[in-house]
């Protein structure tokens, strides 16, 4: 047989709908971040008030993401995703009337039991309609949508606050409800037995059994290495980082950071596709160890083009750590269900919980580069775990070449 009669893989439908709806819940989420401190400020509170609404937020969806997993084993992740919008849609709505502090509090925290429903529904739905084949693919376009709507949205929350500061909200609002009406029309109700693609059974892998498996425990390390580092150390640190010790405008940090997402998108496809032909393993490998060499030289850096150099190499790394793992549970999991993907998601949430705290106290009481080479050990130690991966290329894939 010729390789022209080979046919090339495609996305599903799924896919495609889940990277719009992304698209729509990223941009909403970019209009309200940078709005949302100085919101909280307006209701005359301190700085650690602003910081338990932020953090509301991921604490919440932490300590929902279990339930989700069995909700969606109940319910189905459409309809379990489609209500989960619906929750951030009404109490980001909700929030732009808040008429005082402790309503705004609750409002955020409800959102986040909403957003834990929405990003594990999503996740279950996307790595069950998909072959490993191009599972990594899939998560790459998915992943896509946020990047995009991420980069688009803070700019249009700036033109937005100029008119108010609840206008945000109502659009973010807004773009919800759309990704909401996007994914109760076009995405496809699981028919009963259902199946990852059509026309093919599903294989149900027990939860036991894939919590054994060295593709998923790498996975989820890997994922709570993203958060902690991300978050904690980037997220956290770069801006004081570039105010402190570079001594340059706030602004610098906006620009580092778009580069840097500019980066990881125009790396998405390359990395996705590196994932489904060559491995997760070595991708794993050796995005983990490049992500842990930026970050630490981050903390060393002297220019601010050395500092958005570095990020963007940072950037490129993620765009392989954000697919590898993904699809590694995946084909750890196949099509068991919610549970492996709403603890994959814990580790994220956990590592973005508790990251800032560790990174900024290491900051304060030690140094800089101690803060950040915490983090890069967690990348490190992921590379290491990777090692354990089974090296196995599905014969699917690599017939895809």
């Amino acid at each position: 047989m010729s390789s022209r009669s080979i046919k090339k893989p495609r996305l599903s439908r799924e896919v495609v709908v889940l990277g719009v709806i992304a698209f729509f819940v990223m941009v909403g989420f970019g209009v309200v971040v940078p709005v949302l401190p100085i919101f909280v400020r307006s209701f005359g509170v301190g700085n650690a008030e602003v910081g338990a609404v932020i953090s509301a937020f991921a604490l919440v969806r932490f300590v929902a993401s279990p339930f989700c997993g069995r909700l969606i084993d109940r319910g189905g992740a459409r309809t379990i995703l489609a209500i989960g919008i619906g929750i951030v849609a009404v109490s980001s709505g909700l929030v732009g009337v808040a008429q005082n502090y402790p309503e705004l509090l609750l409002l955020r925290g409800i959102g986040g039991v909403g957003s834990a429903m929405f990003s594990v529904s999503a996740m279950t739905l996307l790595l069950g309609s998909t072959s490993a084949s191009v599972r990594a693919r899939s998560i790459g376009f998915y992943q896509g949508g946020f990047l995009i709507g991420g980069m688009a949205g803070p700019a249009l929350g700036g033109i937005l606050a100029t008119i108010s500061l609840t206008a945000p909200f109502f659009f973010y609002a807004g773009t919800l409800t759309v990704a909401g009406i996007i994914g109760l029309v076009l995405l496809r109700p699981a028919n009963g037995g259902a199946s990852g693609e059509a026309g093919k059974a599903v294989i149900h892998t027990p939860f036991r059994t894939v919590i054994r498996d060295r593709r998923f425990r790498a996975a989820c390390l890997a994922n709570f290495a993203q958060g902690w580092t991300s978050l904690g150390v980037r997220g956290a640190l770069v801006p004081v980082l570039v105010v402190e010790v570079l001594k340059g405008p706030s602004s610098w940090t906006g620009i580092a950071f778009a580069a840097s997402a500019i980066a990881q998108t125009i790396a998405l496809a390359p990395a996705a596709r590196f994932v489904d032909t060559v491995g997760r393993k070595p991708a794993i490998i050796g995005a983990s160890a490049l992500a842990a060499v930026a970050i630490v030289a981050v903390s060393f850096t002297t220019s601010f083009w050395m500092l958005t150099a570095l990020l963007c190499v940072y950037g490129v790394a993620s765009a392989f750590m954000g697919t590898a793992p993904a699809a590694s549970v995946g084909d750890a999991a196949g099509s068991a269900g919610g549970r492996p993907v709403a603890v994959f998601s814990m580790f994220s949430d956990f590592g973005a919980i508790i990251g800032p705290l560790v990174a900024g106290f290491l900051a304060d009481t030690v140094s800089f580069p101690a803060a950040f080479a915490v983090g890069a050990a967690l990348l490190l130690a992921t590379s290491a775990y990777a090692f354990r991966i089974p090296a196995r290329i599905p014969a699917a894939a690599a017939a895809a070449g």
